[in-house]
């Protein structure tokens, strides 16, 4: 009986270990180091770009809150106006292959280029392993890490958690504030939401 009493205490102490070892990165803590491919065959690592500030955008372009900002340019927007003022930009894929928003590199080049897209680079996540590592929820969901390294903010693109692209105007533009804040050396007023739109659609 002790010894059955003793293993049960053991794997329950295992049990609880495990989430807080897989527990992804959250605002005010360093952002996961990741290397990805992106749709132009590059490799490219997180820390790459050390010393500057990054936007992470979850993107699948099957979401019709996804086609809320793209088919209205209000992402194209943000991508040529952060980038401009020497932003990285990094739209990552997370779709398994045959789920919605899957692409293959060529697909999402294709993309790109239709839609008028600036980001730095797009990253192709097929195995979700980006994605876990900052439990990104949803498509677009938007994480911003500064020049250090430390994730300033996570979650929605905005206060309207609709897919009305009539809704953009007069929202208030989360990344839009936080990169403003942050470039002009004032702390983050907002740090966290909670993001909206269609669900990742990680592998099984």
């Amino acid at each position: 009986m002790k010894r059955i009493t003793a293993w049960l205490v053991m794997a329950l102490l295992v049990a609880l270990a495990v989430p807080s070892t897989l527990r992804a990165a959250g605002v005010g803590e360093p952002a996961p180091d990741f290397t990805g491919t992106t749709s132009n065959g590059q490799t490219i690592k997180l820390s790459d770009f050390r010393g500057k500030f990054v936007v992470l955008e979850w993107h699948n372009n099957g979401c019709p809150y996804v086609r809320k900002h793209y088919n209205s340019g209000n992402m194209q927007r943000l991508q040529k106006q952060w980038t401009a003022r020497g932003v990285v930009w990094l739209t990552i894929i997370s779709s398994a292959p045959g789920k919605q928003g899957y692409v293959t590199a060529e697909q999402q080049n294709e993309y790109v280029a239709r839609m008028n897209a600036a980001p730095t680079a797009s990253i192709l996540d097929p195995t979700g392993t980006i994605g876990r590592l900052y439990d990104a929820k949803t498509s677009p969901q938007m994480v911003i890490i500064d020049p250090n390294g430390v994730i300033i903010y996570d979650g929605a693109i905005d206060d309207r958690p609709t897919a009305n692209p009539a809704d953009i105007e007069g929202a208030t533009n989360y990344v839009s504030l936080v990169l403003e804040e942050a470039l002009a050396g004032k702390p983050v007023s907002v740090s966290s939401t909670k993001p909206y739109g269609c669900s990742i659609k990680y592998p099984d």
